[in-house]
């Protein structure tokens, strides 16, 4: 008996774990499109510009386009891949077809992942959310601006980033 309450979490959560990772990317194949607000350093007011995203199954298993548009497809097209790596442990990646492959994991229900490009760290997130596609990405400096602590144990040295930008869209089903 009591190997059944240890045992039954775990099933649980592989069970669940499992249906999330059966639903993406099923769920979110369409063409998707709203307006991407970009914060730009002490700025209130974001910059606003149309975006779109279209997913759909590709001709190879395991590949979805992911095509992103940012104002209009002749001004900035981006038809990128989604790849399907190790989906039982939520391994992603979106090929550029430049040589640039970004990894991405499901974790909490979305995709997220980081890559650091030049002096910039890019942090993305894209979810579900109420019938809508919702995504986030932070711009943060890949140098530190400061290091505090004191490098013991008690008081160990920690890196602060600024964070630069800060984009958010939320996009509906076409």
């Amino acid at each position: 008996m009591r190997c059944f309450f240890l045992i039954f979490p775990v099933l649980v959560f592989t069970c669940h774990v499992h249906a999330q990772n059966q639903n993406f990317p099923h769920t979110w194949t369409g063409n998707w499109k709203g307006e991407l607000q970009w914060f730009k350093g002490n700025t209130n007011e974001p910059q606003k510009v149309v975006m779109e995203l279209k997913i759909h199954p590709a001709d190879t298993a395991n590949l979805y386009t992911w095509q992103l548009i940012y104002g209009s497809e002749t001004k900035d097209n981006r038809p990128y891949t989604l790849i399907a790596r190790d989906t039982t442990k939520g391994h992603w990646a979106i090929d550029e077809h430049n040589g640039i492959v970004l990894d991405q994991f499901w974790l909490a229900n979305k995709l997220c992942g980081a890559f650091t490009v030049g002096n910039s760290t890019i942090i993305n997130s894209y979810w579900m959310e109420n019938g809508k596609l919702n995504l986030e990405f932070y711009n943060i400096s890949a140098k530190p601006v400061a290091t505090t602590g004191n490098g013991t144990e008690e008081s160990p040295a920690v890196n602060s980033y600024k964070v630069a930008t800060y984009q958010r869209a939320v996009l509906s089903k076409q």
